[in-house]
């Protein structure tokens, strides 16, 4: 794994961090600049900059035996794209010069398509169908995003096209791209084989990405049709998440086999969010339940979080926590349960608000300042992990003899 490019994906995700802060410092006092706008700036470069980025340097890694120079130029190409986003969407939104960023970023990302697919080489049929699925569910995505421009020409942005068209971006970014593509990484580690268990996984997880899409569209277009696909899609989700523990049950334990403490752990806390994900989705087989979880932002934060930071960032650090990038250190430890603690406090503060907004019991006290100071050690524990690696003498070393 190229750690230049590791580096970049942490920075990325530290300022990503940085931002989701002052945002949470807004509710406390005065950050001199437009929320919204701000929100913006943090999510595109949480997804494009972080998770996109990381994923794009594990595929390459892992999966492109004979590296070509075009991927690491493409690489930055795309880091251009998403410093241009950062500069932009805090002091303008969505406009000119933030637009065609978006749109570089996402012309990258085809040709990224385009090189995988032509250059991707593994024996294993099994990482094969799951990273080309993830790729197809990646450009699927982006059809929601070139929607947007004529949804707001034909009917604005309180329309809901408009909404439909993001939800549908964000539904197969997340749960497609990203999630699917973890998942190739992750089976890849545990060579899981081709088998009537995997089939059967895998298209339960397909049927079911594409079903649950229901649920954000019936928010903005109700219809009973699509309660019944939404319910549909995730039993299957949940019978889907039973065949991923079958799957790696038998390998669990060779796999963690004189592994340092922090992996073992780490591979838990990922699984475990994955599962309570799946869980937590079984809800909205209640009509009221999933109206609720829509009105109470932050029922609706703390879900995108247990995704983006539990499931997706928990395998991605699991994942480079494995490489010869990391020396197993103090600051290391530090920096992994750092992150950690200040997910599961955030989490439980943003759940414990929420349900306390619905039962009418107004705020926790001093909710605003606590979760500003639960949410510095997201980027506490991110600069611990980056000081690791960077200061990672042996790497070179260590590659070489892993080769």
């Amino acid at each position: 794994m190229v750690k230049k490019l590791t580096v970049v994906c942490l920075v990325n995700f530290l300022i990503a961090a940085l931002l989701g802060l002052a945002l949470r410092y807004a509710f406390v006092g005065d950050i001199g600049l437009n929320y919204r706008f701000l929100t913006h700036a943090h999510s595109h470069v949480a997804m494009l900059g972080w998770v996109y980025l990381m994923l794009f340097v594990l595929i390459v890694h892992y999966f492109i035996p004979d590296k070509k120079t075009v991927f690491t130029r493409l690489f930055w190409v795309t880091e251009i794209a998403v410093i241009g986003m950062l500069l932009s969407f805090p002091f303008q939104g969505y406009a000119a010069v933030s637009i065609t960023f978006s749109t570089l970023h996402i012309l990258c990302s085809y040709y990224f398509v385009y090189l995988v697919w032509k250059h991707q080489k593994t024996a294993s049929v099994v990482t094969q169908y799951l990273l080309k699925t993830a790729l197809v569910f990646m450009v699927l995505s982006t059809i929601g995003v070139w929607c947007l421009g004529p949804a707001v020409s034909m009917l604005g942005q309180a329309s809901a096209f408009y909404q439909i068209a993001i939800q549908f971006f964000l539904h197969f970014q997340f749960n497609g791209w990203f999630l699917i593509a973890v998942i190739a990484v992750f089976f890849h580690f545990f060579r899981v084989e081709n088998s009537k268990l995997f089939r059967r996984f895998f298209k339960l997880l397909v049927a079911s990405t594409v079903l649950t899409l229901a649920l954000p569209i019936q928010w903005f277009a109700p219809h009973n049709l699509l309660l019944y696909c939404n319910g549909l899609g995730t039993i299957m989700q949940l019978v889907m998440g039973y065949y991923f523990l079958k799957l790696i049950q038998p390998k669990f334990s060779t796999v963690l086999k004189q592994r340092p403490k922090l992996v073992t752990h780490l591979y838990w806390f990922s699984i475990c969010c994955f599962v309570l994900k799946i869980s937590l989705q079984l809800l909205a087989l209640f009509p009221e339940f999933s109206q609720i979880v829509y009105t109470h932002r932050n029922l609706v934060v703390g879900f995108i979080h247990l995704l983006m930071l539990g499931v997706i960032t928990g395998f991605l650090f699991l994942f480079i926590l494995q490489s010869p990038l990391v020396r197993q250190s103090k600051s290391l430890y530090i920096g992994i349960y750092t992150f950690i603690s200040g997910f599961v406090l955030t989490e439980l503060l943003l759940t414990i608000q929420g349900v306390m907004f619905y039962f009418g019991n107004g705020l926790v006290p001093n909710y605003y300042l606590l979760l500003f100071l639960f949410s510095i050690l997201l980027p506490l524990g991110i600069g611990f992990i980056l000081f690791n690696i960077i200061t990672q003498k042996n790497y070179a070393t260590q590659t070489a003899k892993t080769t």
